[in-house]
């Protein structure tokens, strides 16, 4: 027979956003129905297809769901990062994911999950048996894969690749036998972690090579803490850079000036800014690669040689080449989150897990409001590439958090959530360091969100 299903919201995908929102959405809804879909067998989206040894590059309680912090909190009291906040393995977030949806969202007996389905179009699919499930939705479909991130495990290499050339993805590697050199294809989060790992187990500087076609800026993990003392200092200072920067290399000059933003080499002025954090023990290791490949796109591997858009490199036979060169977060265009259903996106400047879980709490609470008056109070910033991108979307995300938090209950509740990297608890409030800093913030911002919107329109 026909499986049936009937919900309130249908939400495809069940990553991060889709679970954040969910969590969120029938936390706050005690009358709401959610069925999550995804095509993998269980939650956590592209975790579960991540390279062994990735980690969050951001501190674990701003990553997840609302109601359930993503570890225990603690500042790391030993080790190169010292002083800063734990970050979760791969392994550690799907078991994060795996324990949310068994201990908290399914207990509800409101929350259903239908791993191995798909749904295209309308239509439901059971992928093991192929037979189609009916499906009515009373309130909305919800997107959760609109800004889906492209992994390299999942994606083909975007370059030709000959018979007899050693191609892997960054999944690969621990199960490699040693080899005579490595090549690694990708100038961001995928490509630093490969080679990170690579020299962390002893491979030496100079069997890499790094091919990256454009540098990256990033953010020093050091101030994308969870301590509203740190974070808020640094947006402040942001604005400040911004207010007074006459151009957006300028302005990212300034940042690194200020301990904001790393480069990888002093040298060249990078053109990419996805800004991921890095750790300075991080930085000196990638410092220590000096075989970097600035030739262009690759466009072929062959054993022995690497053909790129200016001109080719030569290279031992049998060295492997790390594909980390998959899109990763996508630049999508932009469009409302409530338009005949609702599509998943951040509402302030990065950190999709407090964005998801914020449309999560406001849908809860506004389900029956105009599409209109919400989209007015959640407001798209979509990823960025280029530093005049990230420029342009911190105003927009500045501008878009302005607006939610001039709502009072979205206010009170978004200084509860851990996800938020700006929340200021009543306890943190009463602190100097704290109080000073939003001081420094509330004077700032004008100035700088007017000075990021007039670069990114200069460039």
């Amino acid at each position: 027979m026909t499986r049936s299903v009937e919900t309130d919201y249908l939400v495809v995908g069940a990553g991060a956003a889709g679970m954040a929102f969910v969590d969120a959405l029938v936390d706050h809804d005690p009358t709401a129905r959610a069925t999550l879909v995804d095509r993998r067998a269980s939650v956590g989206g592209h975790w579960l297809d991540s390279y062994p040894f990735v980690r969050l590059h951001q501190a674990s309680q701003l990553y997840g769901v609302a109601s359930t912090r993503l570890g225990d909190g603690r500042v790391q009291v030993s080790g190169p990062e010292q002083g800063l906040h734990e970050r979760a393995t791969g392994t550690q977030v799907c078991d994060y994911f795996a324990r949310v949806l068994a201990d908290r969202l399914l207990p509800t007996g409101r929350v259903e999950h239908l791993g191995g389905h798909e749904y295209q179009d309308g239509r439901l699919v059971d992928l093991a048996t192929g037979r189609q499930v009916d499906v009515r939705v009373r309130r909305h479909v919800v997107d959760a894969r609109y800004l889906a991130p492209a992994v390299p495990a999942l994606s083909p290499p975007p370059f030709a690749v000959d018979d007899g050339a050693r191609v892997v993805p960054s999944a690969r590697l621990p199960e490699l036998a040693a080899a005579g050199g490595y090549v690694v294809v990708g100038s961001g989060k995928t490509s630093t972690d490969a080679i990170v790992w690579l020299l962390a187990r002893g491979v030496a500087p100079d069997a890499i090579w790094w091919v990256r076609a454009r540098d990256p800026w990033m953010f020093d993990r050091a101030v994308i803490q969870p301590d509203p003392a740190v974070f808020l200092d640094m947006a402040a200072t942001l604005m400040a850079a911004a207010a007074a920067a006459d151009s957006v290399d300028d302005l990212f000059l300034r940042l690194e000036d200020a301990g904001i933003m790393l480069r990888i080499d002093p040298a060249v002025t990078p053109t990419m800014a996805r800004a991921p954090t890095l750790a300075r023990w991080e930085l000196d290791l990638l410092r220590s690669v000096h075989r970097v490949v600035r030739r262009g796109h690759l466009r072929r591997v062959a054993p022995g040689r690497l053909t790129l858009d200016d001109g080719d490199v030569t290279l031992p036979r049998g060295t492997v080449v790390v594909h980390c060169a998959a899109y990763g977060l996508q630049r999508r265009p932009d469009r409302p989150v409530w338009d005949d259903g609702m599509t998943l996106q951040p509402v302030r400047a990065g950190f999709p897990c407090f964005g998801a879980a914020l449309l999560g709490y406001v849908e809860a609470t506004r389900h029956d409001r105009p599409d209109g008056e919400k989209n007015r109070l959640c407001r798209p910033t979509p990823y960025w590439s280029t530093p005049a991108d990230w420029a342009l979307q911190q105003a927009r995300g500045a501008r878009s958090a302005a607006t939610f938090m001039a709502e009072p209950d979205v206010a009170e509740w978004a200084h509860t959530v851990l996800l938020n990297p700006a929340r200021v608890p009543p306890h943190e409030a009463a602190r100097a360091e704290v109080h000073a800093a939003l001081e420094r913030l509330k004077e700032r911002s004008p100035a700088g969100v007017a000075g990021l919107e007039r670069l990114a329109g200069l460039s």
